[in-house]
């Protein structure tokens, strides 16, 4: 299946900003119930352990809490290990909701661009489910950049560019419909612009049919990581877990840490 960039409503700039809020909210919600990333917890903790670091800087974290029961999981690997939640549209209420569940979580209140990190964020890198928002020159800057500033890169991405995937999108809407009442913190607008108005169901799964298009492939990730890497100062760890679903990852380490 080819792959289609076509757009995603949670990367207008012109939608509104509560509502996107009540999407990343849903998907956070949805992954930690789902334990989506269960699958990559030996291999993440084993990265990380090897890179030396104790602290994951996350990129385009959407929500956020979407990371919260892979972070308990992680811990009983990693007990000093810290998070730091960035995005390019951060969702600060839902930042706050995080770091009062978790105390390890911590966060930046201004937009982070994935493409150029600034030189003060350091860690481990990591974006989940969120590598396909971004256009093929855009990913390979996002690539690049962590090549450039020597750091640690780990990208995980839960659909797939197949036929499965796109169908198991069109229940999103109904996700949506079961879980709304049960996301927290309780918002009236969240209600309102669900079952009254629904304008996140629709919107989530145009977004999550539009995701699985734009997923880049195991070989696309392979092309672009010999351009950004082409003197091979890093060791790259690309494939897909079929575990539990199936995740695809791209980790790479400097050879020099």
């Amino acid at each position: 299946m080819r792959r289609i960039h076509l757009f995603e409503f949670e990367d207008q700039e012109w939608f509104p900003g509560f509502l996107r809020d009540y999407m990343t909210d849903f998907l956070q919600f949805l992954s930690n119930k789902a334990k989506v990333y269960k699958p990559i917890i030996p291999l993440l903790a084993e990265k990380i352990r090897k890179s030396g670091e104790n602290e994951v800087l996350d990129l385009a974290s959407g929500g956020g809490g979407g990371l919260l029961w892979l972070n308990e999981e992680l811990k009983k690997e990693i007990p000093d290990l810290k998070i730091t939640l960035t995005d390019y549209y951060p969702n600060l209420s839902a930042f706050e909701q995080t770091k009062k569940v978790a105390d390890n979580f911590y966060s930046v209140d201004y937009p982070v661009d994935a493409r150029k990190v600034p030189d003060h964020l350091n860690g481990f890198r990591t974006q989940f489910l969120s590598f396909h928002h971004f256009k093929p020159d855009d990913a390979r800057q996002i690539l690049a950049n962590a090549v450039e500033s020597n750091s640690c890169i780990a990208v995980f991405e839960a659909q797939g560019r197949n036929v499965p995937s796109v169908l198991a999108m069109l229940f999103s809407p109904l996700s949506v419909l079961f879980t709304t009442p049960f996301i927290r913190p309780f918002k009236w607008g969240r209600i309102l612009f669900t079952y009254l108005i629904p304008v996140v169901p629709l919107c989530v799964l145009w977004d999550g049919v539009v995701s699985s298009f734009r997923t880049y492939s195991v070989k696309e990730m392979q092309e672009m990581v010999s351009e950004v890497d082409p003197t091979n100062q890093y060791n790259w760890d690309i494939g897909m877990i079929r575990k539990g679903g199936g995740l695809f990852y791209l980790i790479g380490l400097p050879k020099n840490k």
